[in-house]
């Protein structure tokens, strides 16, 4: 069933949920709105309630926080939904950027749409967004993964499902772990351009760019520090010819299905990305 939602001209006796951005290192990238979201919000909702109370003391706001992190969300949700209900308004944020980004706030979001709870999103600081449009790669299209996983097996069989991918490529990861993954990188997408970030919005604030061997040698003469993201080009025609020849239609598709992809949207990307007839990827994968 449709839900339509009219952020500032609904009738409700509800509060409304609203996220809001924060800094993702420089706190003058918080924007009027943002502070005065917060203080006239009645709960803060906060990812670590120490880290967003010097954000609240530099900007002057002294609402009370609510702890909702990770470890808690589970049980903290209903009681926020009841505060909503309850008329009160709450702002959620992260620790950095923007909230429902790796941390609970989606959860938060779907409870409280399933209580046709009005939920306002604020536009701030992104991360990898940010990084993104100065990488000097390909801006569109592009796909954002947050972390990924820790064990070189399983991220060399995430790399596995994602190669063939034309699009960019957006990815967290601590500075203790980049080459690493680097590594793990290089094995499956090959030597490709890649854009390493540290530090951004601050001091420091670096881009790497080059191949994914060049940065590799780079980083091992010069230590990495701070917070890091990763992006990295997707797979370009003549890689895609390539992998056409070694890998055929069904293959394709048995790969994103094995990696979480329904059937008929890995039937529909493996066509569009190889640009070969949908119908004939069909029958190829089901054996047709």
């Amino acid at each position: 069933m449709i839900q339509v939602q009219k952020s500032f001209k609904g009738q409700t006796d509800y509060g409304t949920l609203y996220l809001v951005p924060t800094p993702i290192g420089n706190l003058q990238d918080m924007t009027f709105r943002a502070v005065d979201t917060l203080k006239n919000a009645d709960f803060i909702c906060a990812e670590d309630t120490r880290n967003t109370g010097l954000l609240l003391k530099h900007f002057e706001i002294s609402v009370k926080q609510i702890s909702f992190h990770e470890h808690n969300a589970y049980e903290k949700i209903p009681e926020l939904i009841e505060l909503l209900k309850d008329g009160k308004n709450l702002a959620q944020v992260s620790d950095a950027g923007m909230p429902s980004i790796s941390d609970p706030g989606h959860d938060l979001v779907k409870a409280a749409i399933a209580e046709d709870i009005t939920v306002v999103a604020l536009p701030g600081a992104s991360a990898g967004i940010t990084a993104l449009i100065a990488s000097g790669l390909v801006p569109q299209p592009h796909i954002f993964y947050g972390f990924l996983p820790r064990k070189s097996g399983q991220q060399k069989e995430f790399f596995e499902s994602k190669k063939a991918y034309p699009e960019t490529q957006i990815f967290y990861e601590s500075p203790y772990r980049v080459a690493d993954t680097l590594e793990s990188m290089l094995s499956v997408y090959g030597d490709r351009k890649v854009v390493l970030v540290r530090e951004l919005t601050k001091l420091y604030e670096e881009y790497q760019r080059g191949q994914i061997s060049e940065i590799l040698d780079y980083i091992a003469e010069n230590p990495l520090k701070g917070e890091c993201l990763l992006i990295v080009s997707g797979q370009d025609e003549t890689e895609l010819s390539e992998a056409a020849e070694d890998l055929n239609p069904a293959e394709l598709v048995a790969n994103l299905v094995e990696a979480g992809e329904k059937p008929n949207q890995a039937i529909k990307k493996i066509a569009k990305t190889y640009g070969l007839n949908r119908q004939e990827v069909y029958n190829a994968y089901h054996g047709i």
